[in-house]
């Protein structure tokens, strides 16, 4: 009977030291400054197939944000990895997948830093209908680029867009569950609705506009100007309209580091920083053939910034 209770002690023993030690190979390992440094590499999270910011070009990994987490890797004297991010419904949920606790998939790799995350203060401290602040878990940082919206369009279909009313007789294609979408189904009383195409991508949507199938193709700037250099020979030309009652035309974009890695976070930011001043981030952009717009975070402190509408 004792021998009973002592083996019975021994599996629950055994049981719970598994089980702890599950826990533990599941959970996402802390990897802060002096980790980072020591291993000889950084994991820079970027989002997959994701052209011109982070994608794959005969089976190498290429775009600006390879490029710009190269060089964050090299100033930190470290090896640069690419930790692919394929999005999930939510800003938040890739936030909590590769940043701060891993997916429950592959809950061990997660990302270092992460690229391509809006630098926003309303967004970072936003909270939920508790009162709880979602992001608190990362530390949003180092704006690197000013994104907006950007159409552009087929001479050979119309003379100019000076105003949105032109997609009143005129297709336009754009990227299906994006502000674009929403926006340009419900422009104008919903009069441009009918004329909006949807499509899985915008490098889609300019392949329509190549065959024909439409006359426009709106999307973020970069992606737009990426396009049109694939399709230089088509004469696409980018326009110059605004977005009447878009609300938000222009945003930062920054990075994402989890919320108790703030040294890395610092580490990181200093180097971004000075590529920002001294024109290296600038000079990226125009080796991918792209405009580059300087953050609103250094419009006062500079006194320059994107005067483009």
């Amino acid at each position: 009977m004792l021998l009973t209770r002592w083996f019975t002690v021994l599996a629950l023993v055994l049981s719970v030291s598994v089980q702890a030690g599950e826990s533990v190979l599941e959970r996402a390992p802390e990897r802060p400054y002096d980790i980072v440094i020591e291993s000889g590499y950084l994991n820079v999270g970027v989002y997959r197939d994701f052209p011109p910011y982070s994608y794959e070009k005969e089976g190498e990994a290429v775009g600006v944000d390879i490029d710009i987490g190269k060089r964050i890797a090299e100033e930190l004297e470290v090896e640069f990895r690419v930790h692919w991010i394929t999005p999930d419904e939510t800003l938040e949920d890739d936030l909590r997948n590769n940043i701060w606790k891993g997916h429950y998939l592959a809950k061990r790799r997660i990302a270092d830093v992460m690229l391509r995350v809006p630098y926003d203060k309303q967004y970072a401290y936003m909270r939920d209908s508790t009162g709880e602040v979602i992001n608190d878990q990362v530390v949003m940082f180092g704006p690197y680029q000013q994104e907006r919206w950007q159409i552009a369009y087929d001479p050979g279909d119309i003379d100019s867009v000076g105003t949105l009313a032109v997609f009143q007789y005129h297709p336009i294609g754009v990227e299906i569950d994006t502000l674009p979408a929403t926006y340009l189904t419900s422009a104008f009383g919903g009069r441009l609705r009918d004329n909006t195409h949807h499509f899985s991508s915008v490098r889609q949507a300019f392949r329509a506009m190549a065959d024909g199938d439409v006359s426009a193709v709106m999307g973020m700037r970069a992606e737009i100007d990426h396009e049109l250099g694939a399709h230089a020979g088509q004469g696409f030309a980018a326009a110059e309209n605004g977005f009447p009652g878009m609300g938000k035309q222009a945003w930062d974009i920054g990075m994402a580091v989890k919320h108790t890695h703030r040294q890395l976070g610092y580490a990181i930011e200093a180097i971004v920083d000075r590529m920002v001043r001294e024109g290296e981030m600038a000079d990226i952009f125009e080796r991918h053939g792209l405009r580059y717009g300087m953050p609103a975070f250094y419009e006062e402190i500079l006194g320059v910034g994107d005067e483009e509408p």
